[in-house]
């Protein structure tokens, strides 16, 4: 792809609990608008939009847009489960990357109900089928638990009994969480918590207990993108470039090397970063900042080294040494991530956007990584998809 794609605006609203938040086309146009007008523009210089969500109707998209405009370009409805966010944003950054427009949105959005995720349509063969016999053949069901944390949690059982790692060690990070989120206005759960406050709260699977698991949340997040040229044109914020972006799907490992961890996408994960290395030619030592995909504690430490920001079975250590926050290495989830801000679902990917081009340009104010040149984003979605990109200040 040859044509620079620059962020040229982001926005986002508050997340809010279930019942809480506005239905969610006042979600979705009031981020989009935010966005557009953050890059200075007019939802009539849009070429394109590509609008995320999970759980919603067909063209749930056109009805959250139609707020701003009926200008009859083309708007596409995406869901990817809890990658639909940024796989909207890959979209958005494939038609401007190859010319087909020079301006694009992408927004994702949701409006969900309390609980556990569970299925819609429970009258024809669900998309995880494959996914449930695998994970049936590796551990026992707990019909109390979530069926999401319990891959989650398997995986996370199934590395601390590989490398010894303490269940404390997998509420530290929720902690972490805490501590970041006090600072995001933007956070449904902002009160800080203790290791043993987090180790006390209902064991749900594995290692993880209540406290380690994120909330059903409703949000909307939105992000424009532009070429280089339509940026400089029209005298726009260029200072925001994508300099990397890699989409993988599952590989045959994923089901046949019979391991939990790589059921829920550590390979594709690690493809997926691998990739967007190589393209932006920075490597994950000269990252910062990362907004990665922390639905439990149990995947945070995982994808630490998926991403390479420690190695395979050092996770422990990068944890207890403070490498994943303020004064260590590279700071994960400055936004308080899934576990604390909250989860959305088709807004995930997009608020991680949001949250890492805010970091760059210095607009975070007391989450602000002093310093930060380049930021990762990586969001996953079992089924499955990750999408995992790299932003640079210019």
């Amino acid at each position: 792809m040859a044509t620079t794609v620059k962020v040229a605006g982001v926005g986002m609203i508050p997340f809010t609990k279930p019942g809480k938040s506005d239905d969610y086309p006042v979600m979705g146009e009031a981020a989009a608008r935010l966005a557009i007008e953050d890059a200075g523009l007019q939802y009539s210089d849009i070429g394109h939009a590509y609008v995320g969500y999970v759980y919603g109707d067909s063209t749930a998209g056109q009805a959250a847009l139609y707020g701003l405009g009926l200008t009859g370009i083309p708007i596409m409805n995406v869901n990817n489960n809890c990658a639909t966010g940024s796989s909207a944003l890959f979209l958005a950054r494939q038609a401007v990357a190859t010319g087909v427009t020079d301006c694009a949105l992408a927004l994702g959005f949701e409006q969900m109900n309390p609980g556990a995720l569970g299925a819609i349509f429970t009258d024809r063969p669900s998309p995880l089928k494959r996914f449930f016999k695998e994970r049936k053949a590796m551990q026992e069901t707990d019909r109390n638990a979530p069926d999401a944390a319990q891959y989650f949690g398997g995986a996370g059982r199934e590395y601390a009994e590989q490398y010894g790692t303490r269940n404390e060690t997998f509420a530290k990070i929720s902690e972490k969480a805490r501590q970041h989120a006090a600072n995001n206005p933007f956070a449904v759960f902002r009160e800080k918590l203790s290791v043993e406050e987090i180790m006390a709260s209902p064991h749900i699977y594995g290692p993880l207990t209540r406290f380690q698991c994120c909330p059903p949340t409703c949000g909307a997040a939105a992000a424009v993108v532009c070429s280089a040229e339509y940026a400089r044109k029209h005298g726009l914020n260029n200072a925001i470039t994508i300099k990397g972006q890699a989409m993988t799907t599952d590989f045959p490992t994923t089901l046949e090397a019979h391991s939990m961890r790589k059921l829920v996408g550590y390979d594709m994960a690690k493809a997926a970063a691998d990739a967007v290395y190589e393209e932006a030619g920075i490597g994950p030592e000269d990252v910062q900042v990362v907004e990665l995909h922390d639905c439990f504690t149990a995947n945070e430490l995982l994808t630490y080294e998926a991403l390479g920001l420690t190695p395979e079975g050092t996770a422990e250590k990068f944890i207890w040494d403070g490498d994943n926050t303020y004064g260590g290495r590279v700071v994960t989830n400055p936004s308080g991530g899934l576990l604390s801000k909250g989860h959305p679902l088709g807004a995930t990917g997009l608020a991680q956007c949001t949250e890492l081009v805010w970091q760059l340009r210095g607009d975070a104010g007391e989450r602000q990584v002093q310093g930060a040149t380049h930021a990762l984003q990586h969001n996953l979605g079992l089924g499955g998809a990750c999408v995992v990109t790299m932003y640079g200040r210019d």
